[in-house]
């Protein structure tokens, strides 16, 4: 099986560096999970995107788009729930 590539937007990184250390421990593992099954149980497709999906970590949520095609995940925001949607 073929693992995917995990990148980050730069805006993204900035806002995983910003994390509390506990969320950020967390947010590691899931992101490690993503690399070897990009659609795991409890992820949402989001509404009116074609390829943008979050997953929830805490009061956190994780955005990040699939590209089947060249097995790429790219994280593209990491925010509290009140904020990410914005």
């Amino acid at each position: 099986m073929v693992e995917y590539q995990i990148r980050f937007t730069t805006s993204a990184a900035n806002e995983f560096r910003r994390l509390p250390d506990h969320i950020k421990d967390e947010a590691e593992l899931v992101i490690e999970g993503l690399k070897k099954n990009p659609r795991p149980f409890g992820v949402r497709k989001l509404k009116g995107h074609n390829r943008l999906y979050r997953i929830r970590i805490g009061q956190y949520r994780l955005v990040y788009e699939i590209d089947d095609k060249t097995k790429l995940v790219r994280v593209t925001r990491v925010r509290h729930r009140r904020e990410v949607y914005r």
